[in-house]
């Protein structure tokens, strides 16, 4: 049985994937709009400029719509949803072979209200982003933007805790 939009609203990620693996799309769409934002900023941080962000975006999620049904739980669903973006993200930075692309906008939306400092500091740290390596790169926007521990973050990249603790200190 379908849910309804308070039920949406205020259900557990896990429930809402469960749903939507048994072909619920309102479950699908609520998990799609509840974390679309973190995923755009993942890619964003990633790939290093909003257009190829937004191309890596559609294409994780549209392999979360696509792949829902393989969400086991085993983790929860954001790890397993930073792992989605990621590939998606680090699959960009292949296709694009590297080539050096401008950087116009900011990953992820500022308040109005937000005090200059943090605006401008935010500009210093995707400039710096943009210079480090991408496999070096994943690593710092996972532990940053989605504040998760190394083990986490090694799942996500499929690399040992200890190599994402190296390339985080690097």
């Amino acid at each position: 049985m379908p849910l309804d939009a308070r039920d949406t609203r205020d259900a557990p990620d896990a429930q809402l994937a469960a749903r939507a693996a048994n072909g619920d799309r309102a479950a699908l769409e609520a998990l799609l709009d509840r974390h679309a934002d973190r995923v755009y900023a993942v890619c964003c941080r990633i790939v290093g400029n909003p257009d190829d962000a937004h191309d890596a975006t559609q294409d994780a999620l549209l392999a979360i719509t696509r792949g829902i049904n393989r969400f086991n739980g085993a983790s929860t669903f954001t790890t397993w949803l930073y792992r989605v973006a990621t590939n998606a993200a680090l699959d960009e930075v292949r296709r694009r072979s590297r080539r050096p692309t401008p950087f116009d906008v900011l990953p992820e939306r500022v308040d109005a209200g937000a005090p200059e400092s943090r605006i401008d500091d935010q500009l210093m740290i995707d400039a710096a982003l943009r210079d480090v390596p991408v496999d070096f790169r994943a690593p710092l926007v996972l532990r940053d933007l989605a504040d998760l521990d190394y083990a986490q973050i090694g799942a996500i990249l499929d690399i040992p805790p200890g190599t994402v603790r190296s390339r985080i200190a690097r």
